[in-house]
């Protein structure tokens, strides 16, 4: 696949180099702190006396290294869980939360954020009923129609969106930042990771609309059914073109053509089985030697990848495309990027196909075909055990215990009225289990999850009702910054892999899994907060913001702001301040030991300010960051 490397949407600025100079703060208007003489905001001199560093130090980072016991003694009552009752609340022994601090935490597990209102609605019923609200949520605006309604469908020569990437990314902070369905979009963003498509890897025509479509279609199916999942993500054409199916043609022993493997391959290592095979809790089974059973072999591959050969997209609705008035350049129209890829049959291999123990008969007509793969990969045993194990990671904690896993996959395998693969009793079975819900998890240093990079970013607006004037939402690619973005990542093997072990550490001599320390190093620790400091200070720096473009022109500046209004009303009550971000930002979870420190720093600096002068937004913006730096924040339990 060719890497096409977009022009920055943001020019070079002071923000980033300079996180302790800013423009003055608002007093009532939410874009007054574009103007003004710049304050000096301390923040490099505040984290160094509060003595806070990204990812902690000593015994705080090491027993806090997103892990759990895989020896099930954590965060478990002891439930089994029956998963194949109807009533499965029945066996969850925490509800409903007790405190605002249990409602954070079930919410900053469920969709990553939580705000005061949010904090309300989970307190006003149980667990199970702001689920059961979330899943008849309406999905909004699709991003493929939101691309088309900010123009980004347009044929120009100027602008050449057909071969651009960068509206993607806005698409997609659009929807985050701003989504009503945030469970949907945030089991969405854990199916992306999954099932993996970069648009940075896309290489054709319309590619934005095309990662759009395929976000649409993990959003579509989110609370559907697996097996639909994988049948959509098969014939997705941003698939189809990223792992090869896109064109695939059958054997030919004449010039020696073989079939493609990438996607044959890939759906099973990635997508549903996994190498090796699994017992329903999870763990490895083995032959007598102790050596891991492997899932498949290369036969299997060879032989699956015959079953996706003959697939091309859809053109039937793009007779004439479009012509480009400034050159008469010919380019196809958009919609091809939203049909599932078609069958030529012609080009599909007629040779038996036998993998996984299952044999599709030679002659086999390729649709038939690939219904009968798809139902054999659906119905293995490894699936429940495979897939369930990588949504506890993403939303609860990296290791978790075997029984844990085993409830969840038993839910995958039937969600109490015979039905394989409803992801609604999946995720239910996920964030209500009492290791999720229990408060052992808490007080223990195995338990949890380090919070990926981007994750940060958007809890940090979505706590603080971030919104774009003008409604653009011009967030660019933040690889460079965060070392990820929503649908941005460098391979098919996500930005971490599930398995990942830290080389040399304690999680590796305890055979420990962190995944998402793969992306940590001394360098993303420091892009992170030279990031995050000026963000959080002075919102997000835009170009171009009203218009559909991506040149500079005048009106450049900080179109996506912070609503601080509830943080400045307590702004000179330093513990005030710091008890509601910590509830907000933590559900609570700070130290006491990392409270004073952050406190007693901003006291320090702002001791005499009891203004509604810079300071008071800069306090309120130092305490944010310092949360967000601290070990007891980016590791989420």
């Amino acid at each position: 696949m060719t890497t096409t490397i977009e022009p920055t949407q943001r020019p070079p600025v002071t923000a980033h180099a300079d996180a302790g100079t800013a423009p003055l703060p608002p007093a009532s208007s939410p874009e007054g702190h574009r103007a003004g003489a710049p304050v000096r905001l301390p923040l490099v001199s505040l984290m160094a006396s509060a003595s806070l560093a990204a990812c902690g130090g000593g015994k705080g980072a090491g027993s806090s290294d997103a892990s759990n016991s895989s020896s099930g003694s954590s965060g478990s009552s002891g439930s089994s869980g029956s998963s194949g009752s109807s009533s499965a609340s029945a066996s969850y022994s925490y509800k409903k939360a007790a405190t605002d601090q249990e409602a954070a935490r079930f919410l900053l597990q469920a969709q990553c954020f939580a705000t005061t209102e949010d904090i309300a609605a989970v307190r006003a019923g149980s667990y199970e009923d702001w689920l059961n609200g979330q899943f008849t949520r309406s999905v909004g605006t699709k991003r493929w129609d939101w691309l088309n309604e900010h123009g980004y469908a347009s044929p120009s020569n100027t602008t050449n969106y057909w071969q651009r990437s960068y509206q993607a990314d806005w698409m997609m902070w659009a929807e985050l930042m701003t989504c009503t369905d945030t469970l949907r979009k945030r089991i969405a963003l854990v199916l992306s990771e999954i099932f993996v498509v970069s648009v940075t890897d896309l290489d054709f025509n319309w590619r934005s609309h095309a990662i759009a479509h395929y976000w649409d279609q993990l959003v579509a199916n989110a609370f559907g059914n697996f097996r639909q999942l994988m049948k959509d993500i098969t014939l997705n054409p941003a698939m189809g073109y990223y792992l090869n199916t896109r064109g695939n043609q059958k054997e030919d022993a004449a010039t020696g053509r073989l079939p493609d493997e990438n996607f044959a391959r890939e759906i099973m290592q990635l997508m549903t089985i996994g190498l090796v095979e699994l017992n329903l809790d999870g763990t490895v089974k083995t032959d007598a030697t102790g050596k891991p059973l492997e899932t498949y072999t290369l036969d299997d591959v060879s032989n699956l990848a015959r079953v996706f050969t003959g697939y091309d997209i859809d053109q039937s609705q793009n007779a004439g495309g479009f012509i480009i008035p400034e050159n008469g350049q010919k380019i196809i129209s958009t919609y091809y990027t939203r049909l599932p890829m078609t069958l030529n049959a012609s080009l599909h291999s007629s040779l038996a196909v036998k993998f996984l123990g299952t044999t599709i008969a030679a002659g086999t007509p390729g649709e038939q075909a690939l219904e009968q793969a798809l139902d054999t990969l659906f119905n293995h045993a490894n699936v429940g055990p495979f897939i369930g194990k990588q949504l506890i990671q993403r939303l609860i904690t990296s290791n978790p215990s075997p029984a844990y896993v085993s409830r969840v996959a038993a839910r995958f395998n039937d969600n109490g009225s015979g039905v394989r693969g409803d992801m609604k009793a999946v995720i239910t079975a996920v964030l209500m289990d009492d290791e999720a819900r229990g408060p052992a998890g808490l007080s223990d240093p195995t338990f949890g999850r380090l919070r990926e990079p981007m994750l940060r970013f958007l809890q940090w607006g979505r706590t603080f009702g971030v919104t774009s004037g003008y409604g653009t939402w011009k967030i660019e690619d933040l690889t460079g910054d965060l070392g990820q973005s929503p649908l941005r990542s460098s391979s098919v093997f996500n930005f971490f892999r599930p398995g990942y072990v830290p080389p040399s550490t304690a999680i590796a001599k305890a055979k420990q899994v962190a995944p998402e320390f793969q992306m940590v190093n001394e360098v993303s620790v420091a892009t992170y907060l030279n990031f995050m400091g000026p963000v959080i200070q002075k919102g997000y720096y835009v170009n171009g913001p009203n218009n559909s473009g991506p040149s500079s022109n005048a009106t450049n500046g900080f179109d996506i702001f912070p609503d601080y209004s509830d943080e400045l009303a307590i702004a000179t009550d330093a513990d005030a301040l710091v008890a509601r971000i910590n509830l907000l930002m933590c559900a609570g979870q700070l130290s006491t030991a990392t409270v004073k420190l952050i406190s007693d720093a901003l006291k320090g600096k702002f001791a005499s300010d009891t203004s509604d002068g810079p300071d008071k937004w800069n306090r309120v913006a130092a305490a944010i960051l310092l949360v967000m730096a601290s070990a007891d924040y980016i590791v989420q339990k």
